[in-house]
């Protein structure tokens, strides 16, 4: 049987247990585990031949809906069988044929990512979402980001285009959108982290514009990656996606029983704090 390449839609939920997507030899990551389900199906004989590629990268404890990578296949991928042997947080859900020397990473058009942010319950009014707003359109096209990425060892093009920053607000949390062709590391994580210090005034909006003047690197902490999501991956209009229907309702399923867990120890705690527990 001819081998072909696929392009494979999966999601994974970042944890403790996992040190981020990119494959290592020493800590368990989300590539480790899809190349080892790979393998243990016999849809890949070994890695170096299979031309595994990640379409994008994340940090320890960052999720995804919407990734994607590619590989050569020995086999048509059914996904459930995949599935079978990869554990419930992580599943691939849908999948398209690709030319041989199909690229996830580069033949990517635009990547779309979340940030959750809960607004403290008793310092709401803190944040200034008006002006918030505008910084999040103050970085929307061409700029370069380098205030905005961790720095990296080696000299690298930190110019990009932001085809999307901005915000909507759903009761407690502010939901983030980033939309561009790629992001440098921690872009969206220190995007965040000063956004929200021009909400609460430790920034304003003429400093915040600054830190696109590269003239001066400033380095600090970016915000929390818990509440990052890497929500979906765009490509052309010869990449048609087939969504496999069990795997897709397995993906459902995991959420909405991930979803009832939490809501539960949310109201276990919140009768703790708020109510006379003698």
């Amino acid at each position: 049987m001819e081998r072909k390449r696929y392009l494979i839609k999966f999601y994974y939920i970042g944890s403790e247990k996992y040190f981020g997507s990119q494959r290592q030899n020493k800590f368990e990551t989300i590539e480790n585990q899809l190349i080892r389900s790979l393998l243990e199906k016999n849809y890949i004989k070994d890695i170096e031949n299979a031309g595994f590629e990640v379409a994008s990268r994340t940090d320890k404890y960052v999720s995804a809906r919407g990734a994607c990578f590619s590989f050569i296949s020995e086999r048509k991928p059914i996904l459930m069988e995949i599935n079978s042997v990869l554990p419930r947080d992580i599943g691939l859900w849908a999948f398209s044929k690709v030319i041989f020397d199909f690229s996830s990473r580069f033949n990517a058009l635009f990547r779309t990512y979340k940030y959750i942010f809960v607004l403290p319950e008793q310092k709401e009014q803190d944040y200034n979402l008006k002006v918030m707003k505008k910084a999040c359109k103050v970085l929307e096209g061409r700029h370069d980001f380098l205030n905005f990425s961790k720095r990296e060892k080696e000299e690298i093009n930190t110019i990009r285009d932001m085809k999307l920053a901005d915000f909507n607000k759903e009761g407690q949390f502010l939901i983030f959108t980033f939309k561009s062709q790629a992001f440098l590391r921690q872009q969206i994580r220190r995007m965040i982290a000063k956004i929200l210090e021009v909400g609460i005034g430790t920034l304003t909006i003429k400093e915040f514009t600054s830190l696109l003047n590269v003239e001066k690197f400033i380095s600090y902490q970016p915000a929390d990656p818990t509440g990052l999501i890497l929500w979906d991956i765009l490509y052309d209009n010869n990449i048609n996606f087939t969504i496999d229907t069990k795997s897709y309702e397995r993906m459902m399923i995991y959420f909405s029983r991930q979803y009832e867990k939490f809501s539960l120890k949310k109201k276990l705690f919140s009768i703790l704090q708020h109510h006379d527990i003698s």
